[in-house]
């Protein structure tokens, strides 16, 4: 099965670039091309793909928005923001607009093919290193207005309100079954409990939802 892709970037060499990265690769294939925000919604719309990679800064509408109306609709694509992290203060709000996940413009070519192809599967591409440094970011502003944190509360034991810590420090399955003395599966079980009891779009959502509900932060 060829995963179809829109690459939405408002420079032109960047998307020529993983252009004829992808059109080596056989189970990948650029379906189309945007160059802002708008034209990224309405390409999505008309070739219906697997996968956007979407850069954040772009004219007209930026990569935030254009996510979030992309996210909105019924069947919609993965979207995997291509950003400088490092600098980026738009990465969290991304997220929060639905993406799965995000790419790092320096990061090695086969680690953007793996990307695309995590996010394609319903994953999220959010490795442990990076989960701790959006976690460190976060901590430095003032926290978020929790979204019905009730809600998102009700029904979660107690062990697994341990693993969405976890999660949302970062830890990866094989990392929280380590540190509660548990088996991977069970670890794993836990985790898919939890996507369906807060409704988690994916693992980058349970990061979000921890951090909304105070158990990730500057205190943690």
């Amino acid at each position: 099965m060829t995963i179809g892709v829109v690459l939405a970037d408002d420079q032109p060499l960047i998307r020529s670039g993983l252009r004829v990265l992808i059109a080596d690769t056989p189970d990948l294939a650029v379906v189309g091309e945007a160059g802002t925000g708008t034209e990224a919604v309405r390409v999505a719309g008309e070739t219906r793909p697997d996968v956007v990679v979407m850069d954040i800064r772009m004219p007209d509408m930026d990569g935030i928005e254009a996510t979030r109306r992309l996210t909105a609709g019924a069947g919609p694509p993965h979207v995997l923001v291509l950003t400088t992290f490092d600098d980026d203060e738009y990465v969290y709000g991304a997220l929060r607009a639905g993406a799965s996940g995000f790419l790092v413009k320096d990061m090695a070519l086969d680690d953007i093919l793996t990307a695309i192809r995590v996010v394609a599967a319903g994953d999220a591409l959010l490795a442990p290193s990076v989960t701790r440094r959006l976690i460190a970011d976060f901590a430095g502003r003032p926290a978020p207005a929790p979204v019905s944190p009730r809600r998102q509360a009700d029904g979660i034991t107690d062990r697994e309100r341990e693993v969405l810590t976890l999660v949302g420090l970062g830890r990866s399955n094989g990392e929280i079954a380590a540190e509660l003395y548990i088996s991977v599966a069970t670890a794993k079980a836990h985790v898919a409990r939890l996507f369906t009891k807060l409704d988690a779009r994916d693992r980058v959502h349970l990061v979000i939802i921890a951090y909304e509900l105070g158990l990730v932060g500057p205190r943690v």
